[in-house]
């Protein structure tokens, strides 16, 4: 079974090191792209999603199977003063290995009941058009907002792509 966890505090820095590494080698658009060397993923950890977390601006959670670090997501709170309604989903990474296994969902949520927790009402998310992620965020209840053609370069080659932005209105 697989079991999410928020995390305080930064940590398990190999493990999603190894998990964003694999991802974007796999073809992931998350923002980065090939040559893309495992140092290039753990500073993403320890630069910008742990100062993050830190400062609480951001809820990173992971989801474990039999203990093990399959899966990670993000939860940002907006930081501008007319947004505390709003926060951002970012980064939802499951390893290659262990997709299409519930994972993704059951990250997604717990992001959504963390959310709720905290008051939010509207979450927004951005992904690749017609990734096998933009059927998830479907059904799970987000709605498309609009495409952006050209958006975001491929991640192995010189070729950009367009990207959709989806949101989901909380309870």
């Amino acid at each position: 079974m697989i079991a999410v966890e928020r995390l305080d505090q930064p940590g398990e820095l190999a493990a999603l090191t190894g998990i964003l590494h694999a991802c974007v080698l796999d073809g992931a658009s998350v923002g980065f792209v090939a040559p893309f060397a495992e140092d290039e993923a753990q500073a993403f950890w320890v630069d910008r999603v742990f100062p993050a977390v830190d400062a609480g601006a951001c809820d990173l959670f992971v989801a474990r199977l039999d203990g093990v670090v399959i899966g990670t997501v993000q939860l940002m709170k907006a930081a501008m003063p007319n947004q505390p309604h709003r926060a951002d989903v970012a980064k939802l990474l499951v390893h290659p290995d262990h997709r299409r296994h519930g994972a993704g969902r059951v990250l997604m949520t717990a992001l959504e009941a963390r959310a709720c927790d905290l008051g939010l009402t509207l979450l927004v998310l951005d992904t690749r058009s017609g990734d096998p992620s933009q059927s998830l965020y479907e059904g799970i209840g987000f709605q498309v907002a609009g495409q952006i053609p050209g958006f975001c370069r491929n991640v192995f080659e010189d070729v950009y792509e367009p990207t959709t932005y989806l949101y989901k209105t909380l309870g």
